[in-house]
């Protein structure tokens, strides 16, 4: 039986009549919703004038090209980074501007411009936003462009379910924007926390936002797991033992583990949760049976392998760049696949370190002390291994490779600080203080490193031509520079008693740090300047910055070994692998020729709008289980359930390319590598970073092909 629930509510707009008791008078969101609306109306107007509907509709929308997905997932991952930073900036000014009794208040607000509902509703829309919608799409998206050319595959083992996954997840992202102007967000906290998350402490629908918005995620995100596994198992290339696997697929198969065994737990938890909210039941209510600790239990059983989730991608990325930078072979292959599978294997044991003070017992607290003080062995081995690649190495500092050095050294910071939380003993002094803020934050800007690192590392692959080097080391110092000038004084902070969530700042001698966190957070508004400019500057002068298969000359792995940008069948025959650094034996043996003596057809899978129109119907099933209209839940249920038997149906998936066209195709590329050859130095940005042209060395009949 469904909950009564308190205000309006009628059977055709459901809970929509609560829109009328919220104001809308507020500065920020108005300012938020013309930013969008002006945004949006470019974007249109741009379309239109360019004639490009066509264009997105049948090479975007509807594509199932990994690649194409790859970029799709990043450029959501980017958009929901900047609303992220924009909360971040409003919980830093807030506090900047709120402290002690004589603070003034605006808008409402006794202290600072964000009265204490609405500044909870920030941090936890930050906080839900960063880890699932920013950081997982930008690291989801790099997966699904690197993994399939790694292998030598020609897409994803499901291409179609690679597109519902996409599609997914930008449902789930529009359902948080949408709570920005159509009702509110969680004022819970990003891990829902209980009992503040129940109907009687959040009658209103912040919390089902929150709900449905990672419930949606969630299964996207499943679904990608099982799609790169069964990737990675089943469709490497002949010769690709398990021994010349690349490092970061082996990194994105311990990832896509943890994803597939943690996520339906993060599922079940939030069912549970709606059980509660909807249907009336208790699991989680104290005063009536339910046991509010096994919500804690069960978030944080899919919450700490989260953090491996995001971190080992991370490990792959630097594990790539650093050897490409050092012009060396990876130190120790074989310590580091193990290495991640331990780190993976371990982090399924070590939830309970985020709540010692839950009162378990020395027993309990000591089992899962010792369990995460272990994590400390194989990620110490990975920093080992990188400093022993760089190590009489010949390194080159272009961009990537300063995003990875910064990469080690966040690491190193974060995971001494990670074993200090692991010791219960200091763990209860600074539980609940901004000590343990920075130190989790101190964690995903190393991912973030790792993923600016990646997405500039791969950049050319993808689109052929680099991204400016001078913008991006200026975006590369200013983001560091912000880094250093927030957390070092969080840290302090921490270590001075001040706990997290605070609208209001008692204690006046926080105020400087306090002010140098602000002023890190404009270091990080210049690092977003200049990001965005090296954007528009490459694209502007994306002729100059051609490069060839190999962009940075010094490439290892196979997904060098095809052109630049990557046709969408990824390479003209199956390559066979011969060696673990696939290109680079392919470079000193003179067989990196992109030519074959001869072509044949190629199946490949067609375009499809299903999933694109299943993302759709379950943003609508998502919005209508928010508002509790339930007409249209069931109707938008129902919907989804025939668009998938009706493709279920769907016999004529694929499509041959002819062999004679594959060659007019190659012929068209190997043109390109020709003229970026003969422009010399002056493309690709440098003598050896400028990229080694597709040249014919050697004959393609020496390699194995379809």
């Amino acid at each position: 039986m469904l909950v009564n629930l308190q205000g309006p509510w009628d059977p055709i707009f459901g809970r929509l009549g609560l829109i009328l008791q919220y104001q809308y008078n507020n500065p920020v969101i108005f300012f938020a919703f013309e930013l969008s609306l002006v945004g949006g109306a470019i974007a249109l107007f741009w379309l239109t004038c360019a004639g490009k509907w066509r264009t997105l509709w049948s090479d975007w929308l509807t594509t199932v090209d990994h690649k194409k997905i790859g970029v799709m997932y990043i450029i959501v991952g980017l958009v929901m980074l900047f609303r992220g930073f924009f909360d971040a900036v409003m919980i830093r000014t807030q506090q900047a501007m709120a402290v002690g009794a004589s603070s003034p208040g605006f808008m409402g607000a006794a202290h600072g411009y964000l009265p204490p509902y609405h500044l909870d509703q920030v941090f936890t829309a930050h906080g839900m936003i960063m880890i699932l919608l920013a950081v997982t799409p930008i690291l989801v998206g790099i997966m699904n462009i690197v993994v399939p050319l790694q292998i030598g595959a020609r897409d994803m083992a499901y291409p179609y379910l690679n597109a519902l996954g996409l599609w997914l997840t930008v449902s789930a992202a529009a359902l948080v924007m949408i709570s920005l102007f159509v009702g509110d967000f969680s004022h819970a906290g990003w891990v829902g926390l209980i009992p503040l998350t129940e109907l009687p402490y959040s009658p209103g629908v912040g919390v089902d936002y929150w709900i449905w918005s990672i419930q949606i995620g969630s299964v996207g995100t499943t679904l990608g797991a099982v799609n790169l596994i069964a990737t990675i198992i089943k469709m490497r290339a002949p010769g690709m033992t398990w021994g010349r696997v690349p490092v970061f697929s082996w990194t994105t198969l311990a990832t896509n583990i943890i994803a597939l065994t943690s996520f339906p737990v993060l599922g079940v938890t939030l069912a549970l949760l709606t059980f509660d909210r909807y249907l009336g039941t208790h699991f989680f209510t104290a005063s009536l049976g339910g046991d509010l600790m096994m919500y804690t239990n069960l978030f944080w059983i899919w919450g700490h392998p989260e953090v491996y989730f995001v971190v080992l991608p991370a490990f792959g990325m630097i594990s790539e760049i650093v050897p490409t930078f050092s012009q060396k072979t990876l130190f120790g292959y074989v310590t580091m696949v193990v290495a991640s599978m331990a780190i993976a294997a371990v982090s399924w044991s070590v939830w309970l370190h985020h709540f010692f003070t839950m009162g378990a017992g020395p027993n309990v607290n000591a089992y899962f002390s010792i369990a995460t003080m272990l994590v400390g062995i194989p990620t110490g081995v990975k920093v080992f291994n990188w400093l022993f690649t760089m190590y009489r190495g010949r390194l080159r500092f272009d961009t990537p490779m300063l995003w990875a050095i910064g990469t080690i050294f966040l690491l190193i910071s974060g995971g001494m600080t990670g074993m200090m939380l692991a010791v219960p003993a200091i763990n209860y002094i600074v539980h609940n203080s901004v000590f343990v803020i920075a130190h989790f934050h101190n964690m995903f800007l190393l991912v973030a490193y790792a993923a600016f690192a990646g997405v500039t590392f791969w950049f050319p692959k993808v689109f052929g031509f680099k991204l400016d080097e001078r913008l991006g080391k200026r975006f590369f110092w200013s983001f560091t520079l912000g880094s250093i000038m927030v957390f070092i004084p969080m840290y302090i902070l921490g270590f001075m008693g001040m706990t997290r969530r605070l609208d209001y700042i008692s204690h006046p001698a926080w105020y400087p740090l306090i002010l140098a966190e602000l002023v890190g957070v404009g270091f990080y508004a210049v690092s977003v300047f200049f990001f965005l400019a090296q954007v528009v500057v490459s694209i502007r002068n994306r002729h100059d910055l051609r490069v060839g298969a190999d962009a940075w000359g010094t490439s290892r792995s196979l997904e060098w070994g095809t052109h630049s940008p990557v046709p969408f069948y990824n390479f003209a025959v199956t390559p066979m692998v011969h060696a673990r650094d696939e290109w680079a034996w392919r470079r000193e043996n003179k067989l990196d020729s992109l030519k074959p003596d001869h072509y044949v057809d190629i199946h490949m899978p067609k375009n499809t709008m299903v999933p694109l129109i299943l993302g759709m119907l379950s943003l609508v099933l998502g919005f209508a289980l928010i508002w509790r209209i339930w007409w249209l839940a069931g109707l938008s249920f129902l919907a989804i359930i025939v668009a998938i038997v009706v493709r279920s149906f769907e016999k004529d998936t694929g499509y041959i390319i002819p062999a004679a066209e594959v060659a007019a195709m190659e012929q068209d590329y190997l043109d390109r590598a020709r003229e970026v050859e003969s422009a010399g130095e002056k493309v690709g940005g440098g003598a050896v970073g400028g990229g080694v042209p597709a040249a014919s060395r050697a004959p393609w009949n020496k390699l194995k092909g379809d």
